[in-house]
C-alpha cells in the first residue's frame, strides 16, 4: 500500500467508525431483537404483529399522512422555486432566509406554536370569530398532523427543487419560448424533466421522515391519531416490549427501502436519459 492509499484510508477511518457504531450495530441490534423472543430463541412472531388491526390501521394512517404530506410539500415547493427563479438576487436570498429561519428554532416550540393556533380557542378560531366565520376542529386531528408535517418538512422540499430550478440555463427556455413554447409547455415539458433529479430527492427527504415521525402525531394529534412511529414508540418507552417494536421497526424500514429503491431508479433513468441524450447529439454532430 502506497502512501496515497494510506492517507486516503486514515482519512476515511472517521467516517467508516462512525457508520459502523451508529448505523451498523444499531441495525443489527434492531435484527436480534425483531427476530428473536425473550429466551433468545428465533421467531417471526413480532415481524406478523403488523397484520394485527391495530398496527395495520396505523400503519395505513402513517402512508396516507405522509403521502398527503409530500404532495402539499411539492406543490407548495415547486411553484415557489419557479417564482424565486424570477426573482432579483437580493430578493431570492431573503426568501431563502424566510424559509429557513424557522429551522434554526428548536423543533419542538415550533410544534408547539401550532398547537396553540389550531387549538380551539386558539389564534386561527379567533381569526375566523372577528370575520364572522364558523370555528373550525382541527385541534387533534389527522388535519393538524398534517399541517405540522408540511410546516416542518417543506425546507427539505424546497432547498432540493430550488437547486435544480436554478440549474437550468436560461438559454434553454428562451430557445424554448422562441420556437413557440407558451408558459405551462415550458414548465411541464422542459422544467419539470430537468429538475426531476431534484424533485425526486425532495420527495425522498419528506416522505421518509414524514412517514417515521411521532413527536408531531403525539403533540397536534393529543393522543387520538396513532401513527405506527407511535406505537413503536410506546412499544420502547412504555410497555418496555423492544421486541415487538424492534419487529415493527424493521417493517418500517422496508416500506422506506422501497420508497428509497424507487427514488433511486427514477434517479438511474433520469441519468441514462441524459447520457443517451448527449450521445445522440455528438451522433448529430459527427
Amino acid at each position: 500500500m502506497n502512501r496515497a492509499s494510506q492517507k486516503r484510508t486514515l482519512l476515511a477511518f472517521p467516517y467508516i467508525f462512525w457508520i459502523i457504531a451508529f448505523t451498523l450495530i444499531p441495525v443489527l441490534i434492531l435484527f436480534w431483537y425483531a427476530f428473536t423472543d425473550a429466551e433468545g430463541a428465533f421467531t417471526l412472531k413480532y415481524l406478523a404483529a403488523v397484520f394485527q388491526k391495530v398496527h395495520l390501521k396505523s400503519l395505513w394512517m402513517s402512508v396516507r399522512l405522509s403521502f398527503v404530506c409530500t404532495v402539499l410539500c411539492l406543490l407548495i415547493a415547486y411553484p415557489l422555486s419557479l417564482c424565486m427563479r424570477s426573482l432579483k438576487i437580493s430578493r431570492k436570498w431573503m426568501l431563502t432566509t424566510i424559509v429557513i429561519i424557522p429551522m434554526w428554532m428548536n423543533f419542538v416550540l415550533r410544534i408547539m406554536s401550532w398547537q396553540l393556533i389550531l387549538s380551539k380557542n386558539g389564534i386561527l378560531n379567533r381569526l375566523f370569530s372577528m370575520l364572522s366565520l364558523p370555528p373550525q376542529n382541527l385541534a387533534n386531528s389527522g388535519a393538524a398532523i398534517v399541517i405540522g408535517m408540511v410546516y416542518d418538512f417543506l425546507p427539505f422540499m424546497l432547498l432540493p427543487i430550488y437547486n435544480s430550478v436554478m440549474d437550468v440555463e436560461e438559454d434553454v427556455l428562451e430557445a424554448a419560448r422562441d420556437l413557440g413554447a407558451g408558459t405551462l409547455t415550458v414548465i411541464f415539458k422542459i422544467l419539470v424533466p430537468l429538475n426531476r433529479p431534484g424533485i425526486i430527492s425532495g420527495i425522498t427527504m419528506v416522505f421518509v421522515p414524514a412517514l417515521t415521525t411521532f413527536a408531531i402525531s403525539d403533540m397536534l394529534g393529543g393522543g387520538k391519531v396513532m401513527l405506527i412511529g407511535n406505537i413503536i414508540e410506546q412499544e420502547f418507552l412504555n410497555t418496555m416490549n423492544t421486541h415487538l417494536g424492534s419487529g415493527l421497526s424493521l417493517i418500517l424500514m422496508v416500506f422506506i427501502l422501497i420508497g428509497m429503491l424507487f427514488s433511486f431508479r427514477l434517479e438511474r433513468d433520469q441519468e441514462e436519459y441524459k447520457a443517451k441524450s448527449t450521445a445522440e447529439k455528438e451522433k448529430e454532430l459527427c
